[in-house]
């Protein structure tokens, strides 16, 4: 039996172990600072582990490994706002409830049922202390057995702690805010009007995911080359993670020149059910079975990826990814449109300092017919055959089993391996390719050590301020989302153009938030790829706008509330201003997906919009902007409110990008290296006040 990559790193990683434990103690007091940050840290990334393998193994039906994420005294409350709370208390007890909800009552993947979480877009605070924490995440759930089929949707405020060295889930508070069966729609939860999610963290509290630590680090044993080792763990998984997203908007757009680049000479693609194709031109064969390169009218190929999970293996030239993703696919012009729920688990090596893509693997679990719902119609796809055959074709019965692959990370909690039962078919982890042998990184000094851990705790203040933004525009707050702008940043308002400077942003839109609301129109902002400075005090990230929306009705055509899905990109550039993360610049490219009412089919039946009608002026009304959209030529030519003939979906709307390739540095169609309006006022640059301009390429770290 060929011997796993993942065994090779446990080995690799005893070993070490070993040699940490055998470290002396260094009186030092700089260290032990360090330590102690570098441990807050990791305590951040720890608590979103957790919250991750929930959705991961909700997905596997592991009912039992969720409970086991819990303390023994932990609780899981539902709802408690618009009805009654239920709480349920233990783990045995939680993993009941969770199997009797959704998941038909049995534990493990059944073939016909569907147990699918996405839980995206984290607030974390963790406590001066570094023994708890608080985030707040979004929730949508595909789930249903027997024939059904339901969506459902809403907001968890989960309460983590540190126990016996382990963090571990103490509260999980769900607030459930729209639910529906998939034939009729989803409505608001109750079916009256929403109240608003009580909040964890303010304004400030929201750009300080990691507070600074109070009174005298306790002594450390670690040494400074393993809490080197540390961060730069944490460094990878950051590179990682970008170039894992990165992968997936190439994927959408169909710009395969750009997925190529990604892989390895010796790459592999293997997509369950199909078959294996091998080298770069096995990839390229492989991509062209979902058509050429470029989106045509009416195509909607976004795979949307979700609670993406990075292990690096020791030696840090090694690394996997795991997620899962949400195809919303669609033919608009053919009037055909299906939904797809895939795992995908990708292992990635590093050569030459470089992090390349080696082995894409994704395992669909559900295709069905965006009119008829995963309750009535499973698609199987047939293996490619011709000039996209596999190089090694699926056998038949792979064909029509779900697969799972191998959770490569052990249970954060219990440390064990985690095997789904039931009838899905567990795919080994062992490498398609060659193994990769680990490094050996060069020594450095604490200060570049603390320099390379400021990168990666920017990563964590820009996804925390990102998600801070999107909640409070859910919930209407200007004051609030405002706060988030630096003081002298810049923000888009859609359709009309920028504010310049903290108060302009706060003027323009000055309206008290409601008690509550008859729908909300929903603002995820994930799958970061983010370019970050090289002292850590700025910068660029691109962000999914995953917009689901929901209302008291399931909505008829035109209405902003009701039963649908949008889409777009935030654009973002962040500063460190006063030991707090905000927004320097926010500029959103949207609508990419303009759906019509559910019941109508969402994008698969979407039309071009009559010519007739009069063109949408958006002025920002008796407050206008600094810098109206108009101003900003092809830069904004095609979005409602710039320049040119206004396009609308189905037709492609434009794309762009403000980094290149991060393998090859191809430079995409549509690059805007600088942020949108300093072609205009160049005094917004970040470098003219007084931060670093980041690297082009979103996994660079350089020395400065």
């Amino acid at each position: 039996m060929e011997r796993s990559t993942m065994g090779r790193g446990i080995g690799i990683l005893c070993a070490a172990t070993a040699l940490l434990l055998a470290a002396p103690a260094y009186a030092d007091q700089a260290l032990d600072d360090f330590a102690r940050d570098v441990t807050r840290t990791e305590s951040v990334r720890a608590v979103k582990t957790l919250q991750r393998s929930y959705a991961q193994y909700t997905q596997a039906g592991l009912w039992d490994q969720i409970g086991a994420l819990f303390t023994e005294d932990g609780q899981l409350v539902f709802d408690g706002q618009i009805m009654p709370a239920q709480t349920v208390a233990g783990p045995s007890a939680i993993a009941e409830f969770l199997r009797n909800r959704y998941g038909g009552g049995a534990e493990g993947l059944t073939e016909s049922g569907l147990s699918t979480m996405f839980i995206e877009s984290p607030v974390a605070n963790l406590s001066e202390d570094g023994n708890s924490a608080k985030v707040r995440w979004a929730t949508l759930i595909f789930h249903g057995h027997d024939g059904a089929a339901r969506i459902e949707g809403g907001v968890f405020v989960n309460d983590y702690v540190l126990d016996h060295g382990v963090w571990k889930i103490k509260v999980a508070h769900y607030y459930p805010q729209f639910d529906g069966p998939y034939e009729k729609g989803w409505t608001n939860w109750g079916g009256g009007d929403l109240p608003i999610v009580p909040y964890h963290f303010d304004v400030r509290e929201a750009g300080v995911p990691i507070p600074p630590a109070t009174g005298a680090a306790p002594a450390s044993q670690a040494s400074l080359a393993a809490l080197q080792a540390q961060v730069d763990r944490m460094n990878d998984e950051d590179r990682i993670r970008s170039l894992q997203s990165a992968y997936g908007y190439y994927q959408d757009r169909k710009m395969w020149d750009d997925v190529v680049d990604l892989f390895a000479e010796d790459g592999v693609v293997e997509i369950g059910g199909q078959g294996v194709w091998r080298g770069k031109a096995g990839v390229r064969r492989w991509l062209e079975t979902m058509g050429p390169a470029g989106l045509t009218h009416g195509q909607l190929n976004d795979q949307v990826q979700f609670d993406t999970v990075v292990t690096v293996a020791p030696g840090g030239n090694e690394a996997w990814a795991r997620g899962i993703e949400l195809g919303m696919l669609g033919e608009a012009d053919q009037e055909s449109g299906w939904w797809q729920v895939s795992t995908f688990l990708n292992r990635f090596v590093k050569e030459d300092g470089k992090w390349e893509l080696r082995e894409l693997r994704r395992f669909p679990l559900m295709k069905t017919d965006i009119f008829q719902g995963w309750g009535k119609n499973r698609i199987v796809d047939p293996v490619p055959t011709g000039a996209g055959a596999p190089d090694e074709p699926a056998s038949p019965s792979d064909a029509t089993n779900p697969s799972l692959p191998a959770f490569i990370a052990a249970h954060p909690v219990t440390g064990e391996r985690v095997i789904p039962p039931g009838k899905a078919r567990l795919v080994a982890t062992t490498a398609l390719t060659g193994p990769i042998e680990p490094g050996a990184p060069q020594p450095v000094t604490l200060d570049e050590a603390k320099r390379r851990l400021a990168r990666s705790a920017a990563f964590e203040g820009t996804e925390n301020v990102s998600a801070a933004y999107g909640y409070y525009l859910d919930d209407s707050m200007p004051r609030e989302f405002g706060g988030l702008i630096a003081a002298k940043g810049t923000k888009m308002t859609p359709f009309a153009g920028y504010y310049i400077g903290r108060e302009r942003v706060i003027a323009a839109r000055s309206s008290p938030p409601p008690e509550t609301r008859p729908g909300i129109s929903y603002h995820w902002l994930i799958q970061p790829v983010v370019q970050i400075s090289d002292d850590g005090r700025s910068a660029v990230g691109r962000f999914r706008l995953f917009q689901p929306r929901t209302g008291k009705e399931v909505g008829k055509a035109g209405d902003f509330y009701g039963a649908s899905f949008w889409g777009g990109i935030y654009h973002d550039r962040y500063v460190l201003e006063d030991g707090v993360w905000k927004i320097w610049e926010l500029t959103l490219d949207e609508p990419y997906i303009t759906p019509v009412a559910w019941k109508d089919g969402l994008w698969a039946k979407s039309k071009d919009p009559d010519p007739n009608l009069p063109k949408r002026e958006f002025t920002g009304g008796k407050f206008p902007p600094d810098v109206p959209l108009t101003a900003l030529g092809k830069r904004e030519e095609h979005f409602w409110g710039g320049t040119g003939e206004p396009l609308q979906w189905p037709s492609i709307m434009p794309m762009w990008f403000s980094y290149t390739n991060p393998v090859t540095g191809r430079v995409p169609e549509l690059h805007q290296p600088q942020c949108v309006p300093c072609a205009l006022r160049p005094e917004l640059r970040l470098d003219a006040n007084g931060y670093q301009e980041p690297p082009d390429a979103p996994e660079a770290n350089t020395a400065p």
